[in-house]
C-alpha cells in the first residue's frame, strides 16, 4: 500500500456568501464566486503549496462547487504534474432553502443552540449527515491507496466545516471535539502529515472557541 507522505486539506477562499449573505437570496451556493480578496488569498496559499509538494505528483479531489474550483485554479499547480478529480462528497452542507431570510436566521439559532453536529436544516443537511458522506469518501480515498504508483501527497479543497468533519472522521474525535472546533479561515490548510511509526498527525490544531463537554469517557 503506498500511503500518502501528506494529506492536505484545504478551504475555499473568500466567497461572495463570506462577504454579503444575502447573495443566498439570488444565487444557489454552489454557483457562489470568490471574491478579489477570495482569488488573493487562493493565489498566495497556491505559492505556499507549489513549494511544498516541489515537483512531486499531487492527487487532488475537489469539491463541485464553483468557489472550489476557482481557488484550485488559482493555486496554479502544475496540470503535468496533478491529477485532478472532482468529489460531490467533499461539497459544503445543505442548508435547504435560503430564500426565506428569516427561516434561515431562525433556524442557524436553532442550530446553535441545538448543536452544529446533530442539527438538520429544513430540506438540508445535518453535521452528521455530512460526516456519513465524508466517511464513504475516505473509504474511496483508502482504496485508493492501494495502487502502488499513488503519489506522494493527496490535495482536498472543500470546505470548513467538511474540514473539521474528514479529521473527525480519521482521528475518531468524538462529537463534543468537534462541537468545541471553529473552521479553519479562507484558503487556510490542514495537513495530515505520515509519521515514522506509520500514523499520521496533523500539523496543527483547529482552533477551540469552547471546552470540549462529552457525555461520558471516551477515545
Amino acid at each position: 500500500m503506498a500511503r500518502p507522505r501528506r494529506i492536505v486539506l484545504v478551504r475555499h477562499g473568500e466567497s461572495e456568501g463570506n462577504v454579503d449573505d444575502t447573495v443566498y437570496e439570488r444565487e444557489p451556493d454552489h454557483a457562489l464566486r470568490l471574491t478579489e480578496t477570495g482569488w488573493r488569498q487562493a493565489e498566495e496559499t497556491g505559492e505556499r503549496l507549489r513549494e511544498l509538494f516541489g515537483e512531486e505528483p499531487v492527487s487532488v479531489y475537489v469539491s463541485p462547487y464553483r468557489r472550489t474550483h476557482e481557488t484550485l485554479r488559482a493555486f496554479r499547480l502544475p496540470a503535468e504534474q496533478v491529477r485532478v478529480r472532482e468529489e460531490p462528497r467533499l461539497r459544503e452542507q445543505d442548508w435547504g432553502n435560503w430564500q426565506e431570510r428569516e427561516d434561515v436566521r431562525l433556524q442557524k439559532a436553532y442550530r446553535d443552540a441545538y448543536g452544529h453536529f446533530f442539527y438538520r436544516f429544513a430540506q438540508g443537511e445535518s453535521g452528521a449527515d455530512v460526516y456519513d458522506r465524508v466517511g464513504a469518501f475516505l473509504e474511496s480515498l483508502y482504496r485508493s491507496f492501494e495502487a502502488p504508483d499513488h503519489p506522494p501527497n493527496v490535495l482536498l479543497v472543500t470546505h470548513g466545516l467538511t474540514m473539521r468533519l474528514f479529521c473527525m472522521r480519521w482521528f475518531h474525535w468524538t462529537v463534543a471535539d468537534f462541537e468545541s472546533l471553529s473552521n479553519p479561515g479562507n484558503a487556510e490548510t490542514r495537513m495530515l502529515l505520515l509519521g515514522e511509526d506509520g500514523r499520521y498527525r496533523l500539523d496543527r490544531p483547529f482552533e477551540r472557541w469552547r471546552t470540549p463537554e462529552p457525555y461520558g469517557p471516551t477515545g
